[in-house]
């Protein structure tokens, strides 16, 4: 390989096949357990916290230089390095040299074809060039690409800037060619996008929308990666003159900071820019493409969004948790969130933000207050223990379905966790013991379940039971319609796929109604003394956000009405509230029922009445004693 005439070059993302990562092209089935609102709210806290700590870092670094000092064999300590300036200053002249070409390593200047743009005359910190006085300028075009490319190969992008008048290209001599006042940058533009072929047919029919070709891929698990391309791509040169101090640069930044031999100055910092290019607007390359269309636009940056730019592109090399939560669903996320900056209002975005974080602590503070009212839960009289039961299948069932399908680890975990809770729950409201006598296969101690005498004796059994049956008429025959519409009109990989899809799907469109056995179990004890009123207000709350954010994110009409079904249960909650009168004998979450307060109160005021009266009393015999002695 030849030496490379230049001081840095960008690396480009590796291709797929050494070791670099890739993106889903084909339809990924959406991470269970998420509402797309909750994937916002996540996704948009990530993006900022990651933005900031990346500028609060920097800024750091930059403004607190630390003191490095050498020191030799002799004891004698170097001095410390000087601040670098910007080479270009405001005000110079410098040109713009775009090439694309197929290899890596570029030097195809003598080939015409590969030079796409040259764009002289441009002026370095000037915000005002151009006719719109913005400094941006476009430039289309078509450019053809080999077979090879064709057939996953690559396409890179060379952008230089030099000082006007100068060349690029090294061998236009010495009176053209300076290394010292070019700055050069490659990316890759294509992107490699993994696409997976699955096994799915009707179950009925056994007929498939899928060809012939993907439904042998599918039976080998063949996963093809496939060269997408993106016609757009923007060149950022940051107009800035921080004075970086050689060796301080924090990460990353110091990987596009490139100082001359000298260490006395720095080339402006150029970014090539595909931040904006969502994964949905990628064109598969292939042998239909022969030619293809490419914009190519030059735009000046400030520091702060070149310090935002990077953070997001280095997001993944400094969060341990990305390999968990999977590129391809991240990718999906992170477009989410440029939908939402493209499409929505400055103020709007700014709203979604504030709200994001009090919806985190709505969330955290329902959880909380769940877990504790569950831990010091000692009665379970007018709770609907069937409830509970029935939250531990549709947990059991969603659990199944995200390992039944590609989801990441990180909602696995989750799954995983809110099941093992939901189990915990049982323990509280059921007598659960061991049976060593009759054991299971004789191995395992059989497990037994017994209620608790309080929720017999109070008559919330039979309540509950009742609450069942009646749910059961309306739950039950909309199950089987649905279990029948899915296995007529939709795909399935099995039937346990479809047993697990259908449930899945049913318990997310009609899971609220499970809400509903509590109402029936408050009306008929005409109370509401026994719920948990702090987490489920935090968590109507959240619901309440939810419902803003149904009509701030683009996302299906029908998600839309569903996010007021629990509003409705709710207020149905707050009503009961209202119009059931306080009753004094009913225990709270917390055991203790308004007679035994207000007996412990009269209690402590009998006493602290007796302390007073004695000490009244202790007062006047000691007075008494002191006229005696006055008399004596």
């Amino acid at each position: 390989m030849s030496e490379d005439p230049y001081l840095q070059v960008a690396a480009p993302p590796s291709p797929a096949g050494e070791g670099g990562a890739v993106e889903p092209a084909g339809e990924q089935p959406p991470p269970p357990e998420q509402s797309q609102s909750e994937k916002i709210f996540g996704t948009i806290k990530s993006v900022a916290m990651q933005a900031m700590m990346m500028y609060f870092v920097m800024s750091f670094f930059k403004g607190k230089p630390q003191e490095q000092k050498a020191g030799s064999e002799t004891g004698v300590t170097a001095p410390m390095k000087s601040p670098a300036t910007n080479l270009f200053n405001d005000g110079m002249s410098f040109d713009l040299y775009v090439y694309l070409s197929e290899q890596e390593e570029f030097g195809e200047f003598q080939v015409p074809e590969s030079l796409v743009w040259k764009k002289e005359g441009l002026s370095y910190g000037d915000w005002t060039m151009g006719e719109a006085a913005d400094s941006v300028f476009e430039h289309s075009t078509q450019f053809a690409i080999s077979a090879a490319a064709q057939n996953n190969g690559s396409v890179y992008m060379h952008a230089f800037i030099v000082k006007g008048g100068k060349s690029p290209d090294p061998s236009a001599g010495k009176g053209f060619f300076s290394k010292k006042w070019t700055g050069y940058k490659t990316q890759r533009l294509n992107k490699f996008m993994k696409k997976s072929y699955k096994t799915t047919a009707n179950l009925l029919t056994g007929q498939t929308e899928q060809s012939l070709e993907d439904q042998e891929k599918a039976k080998i698990g063949k996963v093809e990666v496939i060269s997408h391309w993106h016609p757009n791509i923007t060149i950022n040169l940051v107009f800035d003159h921080t004075a970086w101090v050689p060796g301080q640069v924090p990460p990353p930044l110091d990987e596009f900071v490139e100082f001359t031999p000298s260490l006395q100055q720095y080339k402006p910092i150029m970014w090539l820019n595909d931040y904006w290019n969502l994964n949905r607007d990628y064109m598969p390359i292939n042998s239909t493409t022969p030619v293809l269309n490419i914009t190519l636009t030059f735009s000046p940056l400030s520091l702060f969004k070149w310090q935002m730019y990077s953070a997001q592109q280095m997001k993944n090399r400094f969060n341990p948790l990305a390999g968990m939560m999977g590129e391809e669903e991240d990718d999906q996320d992170q477009d989410s969130v440029k939908e939402a900056f493209l499409e929505t209002n400055i103020y709007l975005l700014v709203l979604t933000f504030v709200i994001s974080i009090v919806h985190s602590v709505f969330e955290f503070l329902a959880f909380k207050n769940d877990i504790q009212f569950w831990k010091n839960k000692k009665s379970v009289e007018g709770l609907s223990v069937r409830s509970v039961f029935f939250n531990v299948f549709q947990n059991l069932i969603v659990m199944l379905y995200v390992f039944d399908n590609d989801t990441n680890t990180v909602i696995k975990i989750s799954c995983a966790v809110g099941l093992c809770i939901e189990l915990w729950k049982v323990t509280k409201v059921q007598d659960v013991s061991f049976d060593f006598e009759n054991k299971f296969l004789g191995i395992f101690p059989r497990i037994k379940l017994d209620d608790k005498k309080d929720y017999k004796d109070s008559g919330t059994k039979e309540f509950d039971r009742m609450a069942f049956r009646y749910l059961g008429m309306a739950f039950f025959p909309l199950a089987f319609c649905y279990c029948i519409y899915s296995v007529i009109y939709n795909e399935h990989k099995s039937w346990y796929s479809f047993v697990l899809g259908s449930c899945y799907g049913f318990l997310l469109t009609f899971g609220f109604i499970m809400m509903t056995p509590q109402l029936f179990i408050n009306y008929k004890l005409k109370s509401v003394a026994h719920l948990p009123w702090r987490m489920m207000t935090y968590k109507a709350l959240n619901t309440f956000i939810d419902d803003i954010f149904a009509f701030v994110i683009k996302m299906p009409t029908m998600y839309r009405l569903g996010c007021f079904r629990d509003d409705i249960v709710f207020f149905i909650f707050l009503y009961q509230k209202y119009i059931y009168v306080e009753d004094k004998t009913r225990v709270n979450e917390f055991g203790y029922s308004g007679e035994m307060i207000e007996d412990n109160g009269n209690a402590d005021n009998a006493g602290a009445i007796e302390k007073e009266t004695s000490a009244v009393g202790d007062l006047a015999v000691e007075d008494k004693s002191e006229d005696a002695k006055k008399d004596d």
